[in-house]
């Protein structure tokens, strides 16, 4: 028995009615980067071992798909450990990118005298991450990102805010929400130096809550010997409750007297007062969320997430002020702030929402019936002519039953068919038939064309 070859798990094949609706998505969200002054970035799926790693925490780096090294590389290798940690640089020097925020610092800091700042980038390609397959987890998926580099004015934080709001509402996703926070907050409720190790480990743990639960993260921060202070404030912290001034009063009273929770709470309230400025609406839409930690580790402030109401998925975009990318590459300067979508997730939220049925699922637009050799030179000139003039046009290619040809049609969504048969080509005529609604009339060329949304002055095809 020959046993059918299975995908990769974690990868998945799409087919043209999911590649149209992705293609969708990717058209929408480019659109609005576009809007706002986001020029294209492409980066190689390559990326040196020493540029991705160091760089997204612990968890995150065990999440690296390396790749080993070319040749016979263990003719000159002694490997004698069995840690994986410490055999993985002798038999890989390469990776698959994690994200499309590192590669980005890298081809600036490589590039800085080529490229004006405060520079704009957005990026739409695929990412790799070794994680455990579930639905909405992938271990290939597309992310869309933009990112602003250059530039510390809230202004940028204020512009990524509202394009988020703008993707989802074009997108017309249902029950999407905002949340918002600054790591300052974090530092200030565990008493530790922001942008130090500390911070990222307490961070990262907080990151947790919502997939383990509170009391889980607790032991994990008692086992890292955070103090019992911190671990009680911070579950003050996720028991704050209210709109967007009542939160921020509650952390006034909390952490306002501290110089770190002081400037986090001045941040947030000119991030969304210029954001408010821009469009973005007043309401429960875009929410401060005091416990928003984002799990990478090079978060140094602003941080944001979109979640959908009544969802498995998990969160579809995420992103966040950073200060310090460009130390690791040695330049100094390259803080930037930004956003990425998960475009897989956002397809399945789409999907359950019946979002896609307006999304045009087809390429051809006229399929040519071909029903005798005796007209075929006709159609062929036909079929010529109507590409040449930018309309996506095939000719069945075999001569078949209406019924067979027409059914093709139907299953393919192609919305129209031009049927040339013997009375037609009698007349000089063309038989036009919709295929959603049915009615088919006979049409001169010229009606034809106009039909089709040709201009009339096209010379018909030769016979």
């Amino acid at each position: 028995m020959t046993l059918l070859p299975s995908i990769v798990k974690g990868m998945r094949d799409y087919s043209a009615l999911q590649v149209y609706r992705r293609n969708y998505i990717l058209s929408t969200i480019r659109a609005i980067y576009m809007r706002y002054g986001f020029e294209p970035l492409e980066t190689p799926a390559l990326e040196n071992r020493t540029t991705l790693t160091g760089k997204y925490g612990e968890e995150g780096e065990q999440l690296i798909f390396s790749v080993l090294k070319s040749g016979n590389f263990l003719a000159e290798t002694e490997i004698e450990s069995t840690d994986y940690k410490s055999v993985k640089p002798l038999i890989s020097d390469k990776g698959l990118r994690y994200d499309l925020t590192i590669p980005l610092i890298r081809h600036i800091a490589s590039n800085q005298n080529q490229i004006t700042f405060p520079f704009r980038r957005h990026q739409t390609q695929a990412v790799w991450r070794a994680d455990r397959p579930q639905r909405g987890r992938y271990r290939e998926f597309l992310q869309c990102d933009a990112d602003i580099i250059g530039s510390t004015s809230l202004l940028c934080e204020a512009e990524i805010l509202k394009l988020i709001y703008d993707v989802f509402s074009t997108l017309q996703i249902q029950n999407f929400q905002i949340k918002i926070n600054h790591r300052g907050i974090l530092a200030a409720i565990a008493d530790v130096e922001q942008q130090s190790e500390q911070e990222k480990v307490f961070c990262t743990l907080v990151d947790k809550i919502e997939k383990i639960g509170l009391e889980a993260v607790s032991i994990m921060l008692q086992k890292e010997n955070f103090s019992t202070e911190t671990i009680q404030n911070l579950h003050e912290l996720l028991q704050f409750k209210g709109n967007n001034s009542q939160l921020l009063a509650q952390l006034e009273k909390t952490i306002g007297h501290t110089e770190k929770g002081s400037i986090a709470i001045v941040a947030l309230k000119q991030i969304l007062a210029y954001a408010h400025t821009l469009g973005l609406p007043n309401g429960e839409l875009c929410c401060i969320d005091p416990a928003l930690a984002r799990g990478l580790a090079y978060y140094t402030g602003f941080v944001v997430e979109t979640t959908v109401a009544n969802t498995e998925v998990g969160s579809l975009g995420g992103g966040g002020r950073y200060s310090n990318l460009g130390d690791l590459f040695g330049v100094t300067g390259l803080f930037g702030v930004g956003c990425s979508f998960g475009i897989d997730r956002i397809y399945d939220v789409m999907e359950d929402q019946g979002l896609f049925d307006s999304v045009a699922a087809y390429t051809t637009e006229i399929l040519l019936v071909n029903l005798s050799k005796q007209i075929e030179h006709q159609l062929i000139s036909l079929l010529g002519t109507l590409r040449s003039h930018g309309l996506n046009v095939e000719i069945y290619p075999e001569h078949a039953k209406i019924k067979k040809q027409l059914s093709y049609a139907d299953k393919k969504k192609i919305p129209f068919v031009i049927i040339l048969g013997e009375d037609e080509l009698a007349m000089n005529k063309y038989r036009l038939k919709n295929m959603k609604t049915g009615v088919q009339d006979i049409y001169n060329w010229t009606d034809l064309c106009s039909a089709l949304g040709l201009k009339k002055e096209i010379l018909p095809p030769r016979s």
